[in-house]
């Protein structure tokens, strides 16, 4: 299985296999009462008076020929995208908000003498990112020793040694995670890695293309010249050749999705089997991985294909491959040369970015990301009420029940199947706010005045505890996503849904909002994470997150038909303006698109149950089930550069924003009588096209 992150809209999108698998879900957090509320009409609600800010409406538009823009018309014509972002929406909002909780926390912390070790650091590491004149005076010495050990490779015995170091670049990548075979055991996987940018840009054709090929050829040589290679063109030329023939060998993003094609177990001489061109035991020596006998492939003949490389291609070419790797890797820590030519390649021509971050943002995001935990606790101290966490697992338990409700009624899951589906419901583990034990950074050497250093014991010191883990049982309480992350996720491994405090926040979760607000917002993002336990690929799983087929024959058949029905629908959308070939990807989104309907459909389920058998009061002149679906489309409600929406298309499993704030109601019978949808109506889907999973 190919460990993977899933971010619930655009945004960087790890595939890695240093990540546990899990869906998520950039949400916010909402409290769904058991009973029927009064609504609040209070002009406290942050959006609107009673959570939908209908001055953002463009009533121009019949609801039934382009809901998304129904409801946020009047916001995408009027919000500019900010310069230094690739897209911006509601998710943004928040997380600006989050940054900025964050950046106060800090400078109260600089402000006042530390006590506490672990917050220590975090000033530190801090005051190290901020110190520019520092890391212009220290130029490129920090990165000088890495440097000199690629200038000594001498043989393909010396390179073997090197791409086996964790920091280094090559074909491929270790990463640690409980087995699916025996999830309280630790496995190793071994997964495709090695390009600097999407598979994709490699191979498509066009002019487009081209240029995009072209500037990565250009940066480069940038970045190799100013590493001192006095030969920069050629050198650049030669790697990105090398990385051109890589691409080819690697599977596709939508084939990285197949949990039973990447989970490949075998023993080092399997290994040898597969790959003999490398060295293994020098490789996993290197990695800290020396004494480990089983191992599980990901992408099998990605991993056979590029490890034949490190002996078609020359060792020269493979240092400057490394070279370049190490210093584009490690740009942001050194000179702002480094920097500005990561941000115009990474940022300004890939994404369409316009200008670079403020430094302190950067700086906040490298605390999280670096010492996450050590900033959390103060984080949770300050911003995350105690009445929060039992708002959400109300919440939680709301939709657990509502699915539970749904699967014992589907007709197309036979009985044999619905009692599996339901003992899995039945052992979902919900984790909401912070972790039980808080990470420990007591090992972890943290100085002020060296920046690069820092990050670089960091990231060896979260390698180090993760082998150091091989041999003891599955952590169940640890979290893979800071408290102040805006974001939730799925764990298919553990059967957990979790929802760090960041997200239990305006605008997405307002205790003055109306209750439907609230279930067609968050509540139906909570379902999405339910959801994933049993989309294509969550599917999978059984109850103690071991790869199980536990359907039946003729209820997978008609499960996969409603999917396949769902991925046309989804690869029917071709959102850059101008350009009608590049499409979403129905079956790299699948995941995604099954958590959207199903999460509708149980917060829906949940919403009208908690009415009581009442209707709805009707508020400013919607009912109950309209103000459902407005708050699903405006929590969706963002905007994107077409550079970033093309990347997103390319290698993201989410489709956009406009598509799935409005795609997944088209499939709810209830969203086509709130809104007295007919068939002369745009969006409009005949009763037999709807998609009705879960």
């Amino acid at each position: 299985m190919q460990p993977t992150t899933y971010d619930i809209f655009r945004g960087k999108v790890m595939r890695t296999s240093f990540l546990l698998a899990v869906y998520a879900v950039n949400c916010m957090i909402t409290f769904i009462p058991c009973a029927a509320a009064a609504p609040s009409t209070s002009p406290t609600a942050a959006l609107g008076t009673f959570g939908i800010d209908t001055l953002q409406m463009d009533r121009s538009i019949e609801p039934g020929d382009d809901f998304y823009r129904y409801v946020n018309g009047r916001w995408l014509e009027n919000t500019p995208i900010p310069a230094d972002k690739s897209r911006y929406g509601s998710f943004d909002v928040l997380r600006d908000k989050s940054e900025t909780d964050l950046h106060v926390l800090l400078n109260e912390h600089i402000k006042s003498p530390q006590i506490d070790p672990t917050l220590k650091k975090v000033v530190d590491l801090y005051i190290s990112w901020m110190d520019e004149a520092t890391i212009e005076k220290r130029g490129i010495e920090p990165l000088k020793p890495d440097l000199d050990r690629i200038a000594a490779v001498k043989n393909k015995a010396d390179l073997m040694e090197l791409i086996g170091s964790p920091q280094m670049s090559a074909p491929f990548g270790f990463g640690i995670q409980p087995d699916p075979a025996d999830t309280t055991r630790y496995k190793v996987f071994i997964g495709q890695a090695g390009l600097g940018m999407g598979r994709d840009y490699y191979l498509n054709k066009g002019a487009e293309y081209d240029a995009f090929r072209a500037a990565y050829q250009n940066h480069i040589a940038t970045i190799l010249q100013l590493t001192g290679d006095a030969d920069s063109r050629n050198s650049a030329a030669a790697v990105f050749e090398l990385e051109m023939t890589l691409a080819p060998l690697q599977w596709s993003p939508a084939r990285q999705r197949d949990v039973q094609a990447t989970y490949n177990p075998m023993s080092r001489e399997g290994l040898t089997q597969l790959a003999p061109n490398v060295d293994w035991p020098v490789v996993l020596e290197a990695s800290g991985l020396g004494d480990i006998q089983h191992v599980v492939v990901g992408e099998v003949s990605a991993i056979a294909d590029g490890a034949s490389l490190l002996d078609s291609v020359p060792l020269s070419t493979w240092k400057k491959y490394l070279t370049f790797h190490r210093a584009s890797d490690t740009a942001s820590l050194l000179p702002k040369d480094f920097d500005q030519a990561n941000f115009d390649f990474n940022s300004r021509i890939m994404r369409g970015v316009k200008e670079q971050r403020d430094r302190w943002k950067r700086g906040v995001t490298l605390v999280d990301r670096n010492m996450g935990d050590g900033l959390g606790k103060a984080y949770v101290k300050k911003h995350f009420p105690p009445k929060h966490k039992a708002q959400m697992e109300q919440l939680v338990n709301n939709l657990l029940t509502a699915l539970k409700t749904r699967i014992d009624t589907l007709t197309w899951m036979d009985n044999a199947t619905r009692i599996e589906a339901l003992k899995k419901l039945a052992t979902f583990d919900p984790r909401i706010g912070y972790p039980a034990t808080w990470r420990d950074y007591s090992g972890l050497i943290i100085k002020p005045n060296t920046l690069f250093e820092n990050v670089q014991n960091a990231r060896q010191f979260e390698w180090e505890r993760r082998v150091s883990r091989l041999k003891e049982p599955v952590d169940r309480d640890e979290w893979h996503m800071t408290p102040s992350t805006v974001n939730a996720y799925y764990s298919p491994l553990m059967n957990q849904i979790t929802f760090p405090a960041a997200i239990l926040q305006p605008p997405f979760f307002d205790a003055n909002a109306d209750p439907a607000v609230n279930y067609g917002g968050i509540g139906a993002v909570i379902g999405h994470e339910i959801g994933h336990g049993f989309d294509d690929q969550g599917r999978e799983f059984d109850e103690n997150g071991r790869i199980r087929n536990w359907w039946t024959p003729a209820t997978l058949k008609r499960f996969s038909a409603a999917t396949k029905e769902l991925g046309e629908q989804y690869s029917a959308y071709c959102p850059i303006p101008g350009d009608d070939k590049t499409c979403v990807n129905g079956a790299l989104t699948m995941g995604e698109n099954i958590g959207d309907l199903g999460g509708m459909q149980m917060a829906h389920t949940a919403y009208r149950v908690s009415l009581l058998g009442r209707e709805a009061p009707v508020i400013e002149g919607f009912t109950g089930d309209q103000r459902f679906f407005m708050a699903w489309a405006q929590v969706w409600r963002g905007k994107s550069r077409n550079d970033a929406l093309l990347n997103l298309l390319l290698t993201n499993p989410h489709a956009p924003e406009m598509v799935r704030g409005q795609n997944p109601q088209r499939n709810i019978d209830a969203w086509y009588e709130a809104f007295d949808v007919t068939e002369d109506d745009a969006m409009y889907l005949h009763p037999d096209s709807r998609v009705r999973i879960w």
